[in-house]
């Protein structure tokens, strides 16, 4: 039986996701609360990330700019210029000393995130790049794009080391897996294809039936991956053994974001729907429903320590908020944890946020914008969200709370018939050879394409220079 729209409802298979030696567990005494909020892009914020020491965020707007966030209170932020069009995706290195952008103008940018505002640019794409993400050794960077191929970098000299093209149709996100032998990327074409990335061949292709999907990543431990769906869904696929694991329907609009926490236990996505959501990957089911933007939610983040999460929406804000996890021991080898939950509530914050205009003071480099405002912490001590703070005024953040159910998640039934088991792998094999038959295509039409560029780029370049050279016989005449 399917659920009905709008309700909170997880549908999962009963698996067991592989997790670290620690594993945290929310705190029902100390909800997430909203510790900060800028302001500072004047259009649509369209990705996030932290930076490894926690002191800086890295946001990329459609306003064509990337800023960089201090976490210091009274410190300015940076506004990087160089973009021509909008920026779709930023992602720091490592280290934390560079932050990568993509762009609509076909461009990758590497800069330094200080007020010098230093930065080397390439032509990475032939069209818009959709996202940018360094490997976890720092040392290449993978773009998307809607040329429809996914393309690998070094970050030294950005030098172009190769180029993975079955996808056939718009590349929306590509990923390096935690040890940097795999890339994920998922495509319009209603694909997620998982490539090796030393043979550079496509080892396996998920498929979405009802839309497809805006963004994906890896699970910490390397085993799963997560993809955010325009089917309004979040799914969860082993890369193994090539199966679902769980698939949640916890939204009421297109999932367009979502962030693994470090350990590996929690997701949190975001969504047109106006909300953010956290999601138990153990238990399967949604534990918050967070409403502070005024509009649908574009991109979130985990910080690499996992102890906030940020996320950006159409309202232009970056919101910064506190997580709630305690850490706790396994109590043995099955993953169950030392504390327990009982109840299938799940606490929903409701949290409006001005939508008054942070003032800008220019420098020369990058430009700074005034401190942001700061929200004070605030707790619920009786396990519930019924008041986290007071009515703030002078543009601060008003947040009250209150709580809805959730119901408790499906397990999806597993085949009983092997004869129908049998007869659908089957099927699935066909259909799996039949569009390995397409991809072949489409490669060989991307390289005529390709081809066919590089030939438009050399006429266009003679028409040129046989402009330049009749308009210099012309004024030779006129002399």
């Amino acid at each position: 039986m399917m659920p009905r729209a709008g309700r909170d409802v997880a549908i999962t298979v009963p698996v067991q996701l592989a997790a670290p030696e620690r594993v945290l567990v929310p705190d029902l005494e100390s909800d997430p609360t909203l510790e900060r909020h800028f302001r500072g892009h004047r259009d649509t914020v369209t990705s996030v990330d932290f930076s490894c020491t926690m002191k800086q965020i890295a946001t990329g707007s459609s306003d064509s700019c990337v800023m960089i966030w201090n976490m210091k209170p009274q410190t300015r932020a940076y506004r990087f210029d160089g973009h021509k069009d909008a920026v779709t995706s930023v992602h720091f290195s490592p280290s934390g000393h560079l932050v990568a952008s993509a762009s609509r103008d076909k461009s990758v940018r590497l800069w330094v995130p200080s007020l010098k505002a230093e930065s080397t640019v390439f032509k990475a794409h032939t069209a818009t790049v959709r996202s940018v993400s360094f490997s976890g050794d720092g040392q290449s960077l993978v773009t998307a794009s809607d040329d429809k191929t996914v393309k690998v970098w070094t970050v030294h000299r950005q030098k172009f080391l190769f180029s993975l093209n079955q996808h056939i149709n718009w590349v929306r996100c590509a990923r390096f897996s935690p040890d940097d032998r795999l890339i994920v990327s998922t495509s319009d074409d209603k694909t997620i294809k998982l490539w090796d990335k030393n043979s550079r061949e496509c080892i396996h292709s998920f498929y979405e039936y009802a839309g497809y999907s805006n963004h994906v990543d890896f699970h910490p431990s390397g085993t799963c991956i997560a993809a955010a769906s325009t089917d309004n869904s979040v799914k969860v696929w082993d890369i193994r053994s090539h199966k679902m694991l769980q698939h949640y329907q916890v939204h009421s609009g297109i999932v367009n974001s979502l962030s693994f926490h470090p350990a590996g236990n929690f997701l949190i996505t975001a969504s047109s729907d106006s909300t953010v959501k956290v999601l138990d990957l153990l238990e399967g089911k949604l534990l918050y429903t967070l409403h502070g933007h005024q509009g649908p939610v574009t991109c979130v983040a985990f910080s690499k320590n996992g102890e906030y999460f940020a996320s950006g929406g159409n309202d232009e804000q970056l919101l910064v908020w506190k997580t709630n996890f305690d850490a706790a021991e396994f109590g043995d080898g099955t993953g169950q944890q030392h504390r327990s939950r009982s109840g299938t509530r799940a606490p929903t914050a409701h949290i409006t946020v001005s939508s008054e205009p942070a003032q800008r003071s220019q420098m020369s480099g990058a430009s700074e914008v005034s401190r942001p405002d700061t929200v004070p912490r605030s707790h619920s001590r009786n396990g519930n969200l019924s008041r986290l703070g007071r009515s703030q005024t002078h543009g601060k953040p008003s947040i009250a709370s209150s709580t809805s159910n959730a119901h408790p998640p499906y397990t999806a039934p597993l085949p009983s018939h092997p004869q129908e088991s049998a007869s659908e792998g089957g099927l699935t094999s066909t259909l799996e050879h039949i569009i390995g038959q397409l991809d072949i295509l489409t490669q060989t039409v991307s390289i005529l394409e390709q081809r066919l560029t590089l030939t438009e780029d050399k006429l266009k370049e003679c028409l040129e220079n046989q402009m330049e050279l009749s308009a210099r016989l012309q004024s030779r005449d006129e002399a």
